[in-house]
């Protein structure tokens, strides 16, 4: 998988992505025959113990099976999130299409189905009403919603933006989904960032190297590294700034990334590097509550 830059100076070295799958253990979901016809007689031949601590009324097992059935419910949430993002998704590109063909009735279709998913869907009912709630000052209730939240979507809760300074180095990020390059039915959505670096430091520095860290809606995460940004190694000066814009295609509707620049001063020979965070921000085809630009 390959990163896209958006801006007009020459592309940056092809960026390579690491894949490393988290290793996860999959519970089979039927045993043969054979096998529960062993596990019966097996048990059915063993004298019952007398030890409290072997009972599968154990406070330890009761425990373990309370956490799988949490882990199983949050992950049948999860993917039902995942299954109405993809939907959204469709319905959004349909309608893009519809317009670019001129065919303003089934446009008008799509546009008042759009309306009623974005009324109907619990993680946006559940961000306007916390929202609400804050500007309320109901605290209470924004933590109650905060809550479902998390479970229902974690990444509802990021923003699609970040703003973070390290060391008079500030990075400014925000994300936007792409219809028009996205292809919902084939899992692929692509999503554009814009950066703005500003050097509100006394000494100039000279951007090196970038790293990402990509996580899409199935946990899984993804490294990639570069020299520089969009083909360059900046060199930015006290009081200026920098702007560049590039892209992300994920696998899923939604997902995160965070990172850090790789820098140093330029002012001595010899500097050593240092690196500037990039704070989480979310990648989503929902967007979040707020449209200003970067």
């Amino acid at each position: 998988m390959q990163w896209v830059g958006l801006s007009s100076p020459p592309a940056a070295p092809t960026a390579v992505w690491m894949r490393r799958r988290p290793r996860t253990t999959r519970w089979p979901q039927r045993s043969s025959s054979a096998a529960r016809r062993a596990v019966v007689a097996a048990a059915s031949s063993s004298p019952p113990s007398s030890d409290a601590n072997s009972s599968s009324n154990s406070p330890g097992s009761d425990e373990e099976a309370e956490e799988a059935a949490g882990k199983a419910e949050g992950d049948k949430t999860a993917a039902a999130f995942l299954l109405r993002s993809q939907k959204y998704a469709m319905l959004k590109q349909q309608l893009a299409v519809a317009a670019q063909l001129e065919d303003y009735k089934e446009a008008a279709r799509l546009r008042d189905s759009l309306r009623l998913f974005e009324e109907e869907e619990p993680v946006l009912r559940l961000r306007r009403s916390l929202k609400k709630a804050v500007e309320e000052e109901r605290f209470a209730d924004a933590a109650k919603y905060r809550d479902e939240l998390m479970i229902l979507a974690p990444h509802s809760l990021l923003k699609c933006s970040s703003d973070a300074t390290t060391l008079g180095i500030r990075v400014q990020v925000r994300s936007v989904y792409i219809e028009s390059r996205s292809q919902p039915l084939k899992g692929k959505f692509f999503f554009a960032y814009r950066i703005r670096i500003t050097n509100n430091s006394q000494r100039a520095v000279q951007l090196l190297r970038r790293h990402w860290i990509v996580t899409d809606a199935n946990g899984r995460t993804e490294n990639v590294w570069g020299v520089g940004v969009v083909g360059e190694q900046p060199v930015i000066f006290p009081k200026t700034g920098f702007e560049y814009s590039s892209a992300c295609p994920l696998n899923t509707p939604n997902g995160r990334m965070e990172g850090d620049f790789e820098m140093k001063h330029i002012d001595k020979v010899g500097s050593s590097t240092f690196n500037i965070a990039i704070a989480p921000f979310s990648l989503s085809i929902l967007g979040d509550d707020n449209d200003a630009p970067l």
